[in-house]
């Protein structure tokens, strides 16, 4: 069976961290909240990090951009490991405060590393607040 991994963005004023559902007791949670807020603009208030215009912006956050070059460090040891082990599941969320920005930024440009460099792997996206954007 290949590893799966579940990548979940959330809320920490609604739904909090979200609970392994496998039975191994959880996982790596990233806490985004110093990143700057885009939620904070009018522009990007009803968009989601899955929104061109916020990508754009998020793209442009040098500290978006070190925070995930430092998670993408983190993960490829743990997804290498994690294979040379068999296990078969791996969960990894990014927290923001609303769970609509940043959060949800940092769990598709992570399933796209994940899959560049681990094509091997299954990746599962969970989007806590915005179920509607779940593996699309």
């Amino acid at each position: 069976m290949p590893l799966k991994i579940a990548l979940h963005s959330f809320s920490y004023l609604n739904s909090g961290i979200p609970k392994d559902q496998t039975g191994n007791g959880g996982g790596f949670v990233f806490d985004c909240r110093f990143i700057n807020n885009p939620g904070r603009l009018e522009e990007f208030k009803s968009q989601t990090g899955k929104d061109t215009s916020v990508i754009n912006y998020l793209n442009e956050d040098n500290a978006m951009q070190e925070f995930l070059a430092e998670v993408n460090s983190i993960l490829t040891k743990a997804i290498m490991n994690y294979l040379n082990r068999k296990f078969s599941h791996l969960m990894v969320c990014f927290g923001c405060t609303g769970g609509q920005h940043r959060s949800v930024y940092s769990v598709e440009k992570t399933k796209e590393f994940i899959l560049k460099h681990f094509p091997e792997v299954r990746v599962e996206v969970i989007h806590n607040e915005f179920p509607e954007l779940n593996n699309t």
